[in-house]
């Protein structure tokens, strides 16, 4: 494991650069020249190789300076191994087009099995009303893919229940009275028009134009009349009415009295939806709820478009005019649940109800039908996993310093390598960022996350990694949740703030902020860590590293040079938008002393980011958010967490430019 420089040693004489100084570790290990000059990417740079869905550095060799390049190809990809080629020049075997997702570009996605790039892989890669298929999203539907507005999905394809003459009121169900042009209206069958010499006396549609000629009828005479499907009539509950001729004998009045089919009443001994059978609850959707176990929406029909996304354990999905979780209400929202909060609660349910997931259900609720979706558990740790973290390193707030508050409710969840606390807040106490304050806490990283980069904690490209495995001052909040039924992903808002910015950039000492997801959906990173910017070739994590990595993800600082303590040297860093946010954070003080050179403001933050996370809908799935000193314990930083929320579509995972 190769030494780490002092922390507080002077960096090198500056060189002027244009973009960020990425590309420290040649210098750090002590094998080739600095670069001098460059444009937001190091001029000798690592050269990463992919096998598979695994990938490795290549280091600068120690003895030359040179990069090891027998096993890349001209992208610096891994080629494909295959056979070698013949005498007569041929390859022998095409090399694979893509590894993963990021090998395809734009929005076009990896066939992992057959190496090749498509606009689809799954379902999920599509839109509402489409389906994968052949590589391609094609028209379509699914009971996992369901169809766009107020369509419904019948025999894979999407249809119009409310208008549809061979979809009226439900699947299959053909509106084509005989002897009559049917029409339906709000999934209604009516008679449009008779045929000729034909005519409808009693204004039902189930018997078509039943007078052959013209209507005539005794007046005041009273008739026997049934409107519903003709399959249904005398059975069970269902009963003719009666209607009764005008005075001109022309035509008769409105059915009176008849009993048409009906939801299926629970425990009444009465055949409810003349069906021949009584008292019958099947799960005809098979999402696990039955009518009588609150399912409100069971089969396909009016106001009832996609069943297996309705039902007591869906959340409610606002303005969809659909009541998904089946609570007798359409768009409700659940009630805010942060208020009143401790600031220094020691209960990691509050830190859940501070990031906006209220609702709390249970593992194995003693009725089946109960297992609606909601925070199961909830705890405060250590990074991998060991109890007791340092109590002032967590608090919730209704916000932090004088210009950030919470994206919904009045509340948001703080995590931080020193104290959780702006120069104004107490319990806890406010203690200065920079130098920091050493919590007195340590764990490991967690080891499925470390294990999924060799054991060696990952960095933004270019930069060294850690020269240790250690989590100082680590803080996590860990989530055990049921999701909805009718949820596909999930998002949550962060604020990274770091008084590593600027002098610290690109350094072995960049604080770490993770959120893992552990789920059984295969569209989230392979690290499980969502707290992610993949631009399509790198995988940046979040920290202040991140800043190089695209615009907009960095903003909350002033514009400055950075890396002023790591050898090369410092570069300008020219994408800060505002310090209006840090404004009395403690990130907004000026520097405390000399610290190589800079005396500007303790750091700078990201501002509210929103990173996404996918789902398989009613699985159990954990969230880990972490945040740790990496390589010592000085200099802190801090994350803020808030507005959770749950979407019916599935997301790129990680985080988006804000």
């Amino acid at each position: 494991m190769p030494s780490a420089p002092p922390r507080r040693a002077a960096a090198s004489s500056p060189t002027t650069h244009t973009g960020v100084a990425f590309g420290l570790l040649a210098t750090l290990v002590g094998c080739g020249e600095p670069p001098t000059t460059f444009v937001g990417a190091p001029s000798n740079p690592e050269v990463t190789t992919t096998a598979g869905s695994s990938s490795s550095t290549t280091s600068p060799a120690v003895d030359s300076g040179e990069v090891d390049t027998s096993t890349a190809g001209d992208d610096g990809r891994e080629s494909s191994s295959g056979p070698d080629p013949g005498e007569d020049g041929s390859s022998g075997g095409e090399p694979p087009e893509c590894d993963d997702d990021r090998d395809c570009g734009g929005d076009r996605h990896c066939d992992v099995d057959s190496g090749t790039c498509h606009a689809c892989i799954t379902d999920a890669h599509c839109e509402a009303g489409e389906v994968c298929r052949a590589g391609g999203c094609t028209p379509g539907c699914s009971a996992t893919q369901p169809c766009p507005g107020a369509l419904a999905c019948c025999d894979d394809a999407c249809v119009d229940l409310l208008g549809d003459t061979a979809n009226c009121g439900g699947c299959a169900v053909a509106c084509a009275p005989s002897h009559a042009q049917g029409l339906c209206d709000g999934g209604v069958c009516m008679i449009a028009s008779c045929d000729d010499g034909y005519d409808d006396c009693n204004d039902a549609a189930n018997d078509g134009c039943e007078i052959a000629g013209t209507c005539m009828c005794t007046p005041g005479q009273a008739y026997a009349c049934y409107t519903g499907a003709l399959a249904t009539q005398g059975v069970g509950v269902c009963a003719d009415g009666q209607q009764t001729c005008n005075a001109e004998g022309t035509a008769l009045g409105p059915c009176v009295g008849q009993v048409l089919p009906a939801l299926e009443v629970c425990g009444n001994a009465a055949d409810d939806d003349c069906d021949g059978s009584v008292d019958e609850d099947p799960d005809l959707d098979g999402d696990g709820w039955t009518a009588c176990g609150g399912d409100c929406c069971d089969e396909v029909g009016v106001g009832c478009f996609a069943p297996t996304l309705v039902n007591p354990g869906a959340f409610e999905f606002a303005g969809n005019a659909v009541d998904d979780d089946c609570d007798g209400v359409v768009d409700n929202a659940l009630a805010a649940c942060d208020g009143g909060l401790a600031s220094d609660s020691a209960s990691a349910g509050d830190f859940a109800k501070a990031i906006d997931l209220c609702r709390v259900t249970t593992l194995a609720p003693a009725e089946p039908t109960d297992r609606t979706w909601g925070l199961i558990s909830a705890e405060l740790l250590r990074a991998d996993g060991s109890p007791n973290p340092a109590a002032a390193s967590r608090a919730i707030r209704p916000g932090f310093g004088t210009a950030i508050t919470p994206h919904a409710g009045s509340a948001l969840a703080m995590l931080s390598t020193g104290h959780a606390a702006d120069p104004s807040d107490v319990s806890p106490g406010y203690a200065a960022f920079e130098p920091g304050t050493a919590m007195g806490t340590s764990s490991g990283m967690p080891a499925d996350w470390l294990a999924a980069h060799g054991n060696v904690a990952p960095n933004a490209p270019g930069c060294p990694g850690a020269f240790v495995d250690t989590a100082y001052n680590p803080t996590m909040l860990q989530l055990v949740v049921r999701a909805p039924t009718n949820a596909s992903s999930f998002s949550v808002r962060f604020f990274f703030l770091s008084s590593e910015y600027p002098e610290y950039v690109c350094s072995m000492y960049n604080d770490t902020f993770v959120a893992l997801i552990d789920s059984s959906s295969g569209a989230n990173p392979s690290d499980g860590n969502i707290a992610t910017y993949d631009d399509g070739t790198d995988v940046w994590p979040i920290g202040v590293n991140i800043l190089d990595a695209a615009d907009g993800l960095f903003t909350a600082c002033s514009n400055d040079d950075a890396s002023q303590c790591m050898p090369p040297g410092s570069t300008h860093y020219a994408g800060c938008e505002s310090t209006a946010e840090l404004a009395g954070t403690g990130f907004d003080t000026v520097l405390w002393g000399s610290s190589c050179a800079y005396g500007g403001q303790i750091g700078g933050g990201t501002g509210w980011l929103r990173m996404r996370g996918n789902v398989v809908p009613g699985e159990l799935v954990t969230l880990r958010f972490a945040i740790w000193d990496t390589g010592d314990e000085i200099l802190d930083s801090l994350v803020l967490l808030d507005d959770f929320e749950w979407s019916v579509d599935a997301s790129p995972p990680g985080v988006v430019p804000g």
